[in-house]
C-alpha cells in the first residue's frame, strides 16, 4: 500500500480543523446557529452597564425618600409621653399598741370566811371564837379605767361592789348553850392592778396579773339567838381593810375596739371589826378576814382600737392616668 504524500496529509489536517474548530466559533450569516464570542461579550458589558444605572437610581430614590420622612412627621402632633406611676397599694394599717380603755365586769364569787373572835367579860374575861361560820356565794359588779402601755403590759384601776352575802354561824356560852348567829356582809373593793400579757393567738390573749388596794367591808346586824331564847341584836360594823389579789385569764378580741374578758381572781381581805357590843351580851366581835374566789367575765372598750384584732382592710383604688387625645395639625 502506497503512503500518502506529506502535502496531502497537511491539506487533510487543515480541512478537518476548518470544519471542526474554526467554523463553529465563527458566526456568519451562512451559519446563524453558530456561537460568536465577540457579540456575547458585548451583551455582557451591556447588562453590567444597565445594572449599574439601576443601582444608582435606587440609591437616589432612597435618599429622596429619607429626606422627605422627617418633613412629613413634623406635621403630626405627638402628645407628651406620660409615665404611669406604679400602683399605690393601701396596706393594712396596724392598730395602735397603746391607749386608754374602759372596762366593766360581773362575777360570781365564793367567800371563804376565816373565822371570828369576840370579847367576853367573864368571869373570867377574855375572848372566845365562833364555833362555826360561813358566807354564801354572791355576785358583784365592777368598772374601771386602764391604759395599755404596749403589747405586753397594761394596768388599770378598778372598783367592784360585792352584793350582800348571808352569814350563818354558831357560838357557845358559859352555861353550855349554843347560840345561832346570822348576819350579812357586803363590800366595796378598790384595786390598782397590773397585767402581763403573754401574746395573742387567734385573737385570744392570755394574761396574768396582780393587784393591791383596799376593801370597805360592811356587816349587817348580827342576830345572836340562844337555844330557845330571844335573839340579841348586835349592830354591825364597817371598816376599810387592806386587800390584794392575783388574776389569770384571757381576753378575746371582738373587733378593733371591743374585747371580751374571762378570768379568775383571788382576793385576800384582811380582818377587822365585825359587830358591836350589845347590852348584857359579849362584844364587840372581829372577823379574821376572807379569801374570795371570783369567776369573772367582762368587756373592755379601747379608744383608738387595739392591737390584737385584724386591721381593717381598706379598698384598693388603682391609679388611672388622664386620657390624652392626639391632636393632628
Amino acid at each position: 500500500m502506497r503512503s500518502q504524500p506529506a502535502t496531502e496529509r497537511h491539506d487533510a489536517r487543515g480541512t478537518w480543523l476548518i470544519f471542526k474548530v474554526k467554523r463553529p466559533l465563527t458566526f456568519t450569516p451562512q451559519y446563524p446557529c453558530e456561537f460568536n464570542f465577540r457579540r456575547f461579550g458585548g451583551m455582557v458589558r451591556g447588562l453590567q452597564t444597565m445594572f449599574n444605572n439601576a443601582k444608582q437610581l435606587l440609591w437616589s430614590a432612597a435618599l429622596v425618600a429619607g429626606s422627605a420622612i422627617p418633613a412629613a412627621a413634623a406635621d403630626i402632633y405627638e402628645p407628651p409621653v406620660i409615665d404611669t406611676p406604679p400602683p399605690v397599694y393601701e396596706y393594712e394599717k396596724p392598730a395602735s399598741e397603746g391607749g386608754w380603755y374602759l372596762r366593766g365586769d360581773i362575777d360570781y364569787h365564793w367567800t371563804g370566811w376565816r373565822g371570828a373572835d369576840y370579847i367576853v367579860y367573864g368571869p373570867p374575861p377574855g375572848t372566845q371564837s365562833f364555833l362555826t361560820g360561813g358566807l354564801r356565794p354572791s355576785f358583784s359588779l365592777g368598772a374601771g379605767v386602764g391604759y395599755q402601755a404596749n403589747k405586753w403590759f397594761r394596768a388599770d384601776f378598778t372598783g367592784d361592789y360585792w352584793f350582800r352575802s348571808r352569814f350563818r354561824g354558831t357560838t357557845g356560852t358559859d352555861c353550855g348553850l349554843i347560840c345561832t348567829d346570822e348576819s350579812d356582809m357586803s363590800a366595796l373593793v378598790l384595786m390598782a392592778n397590773a397585767y402581763a400579757e403573754l401574746g395573742t393567738f387567734n385573737r385570744i390573749t392570755p394574761y396574768v396579773g396582780a393587784g393591791i388596794g383596799g376593801a370597805h367591808v360592811r356587816w349587817g346586824e348580827l342576830r345572836n339567838t340562844p337555844g330557845g331564847g330571844n335573839p340579841i341584836i348586835h349592830d354591825g360594823a364597817s371598816s376599810w381593810r387592806f386587800a390584794w389579789s392575783l388574776m389569770a385569764g384571757a381576753s378575746y378580741c371582738i373587733n378593733r375596739n371591743w374585747k371580751a374578758d374571762l378570768g379568775y381572781r383571788f382576793t385576800r381581805v384582811s380582818g377587822g371589826r365585825m359587830f358591836e357590843m350589845a347590852p348584857g351580851a359579849p362584844g364587840p366581835g372581829f372577823d379574821r378576814g376572807f379569801n374570795v374566789h371570783e369567776a369573772r367575765a367582762g368587756l373592755r372598750y379601747q379608744f383608738g382600737g387595739g392591737k390584737d384584732c385584724e386591721p381593717v382592710k381598706e379598698a384598693y383604688v388603682p391609679y388611672e392616668p388622664e386620657t390624652v387625645t392626639p391632636i393632628y395639625k
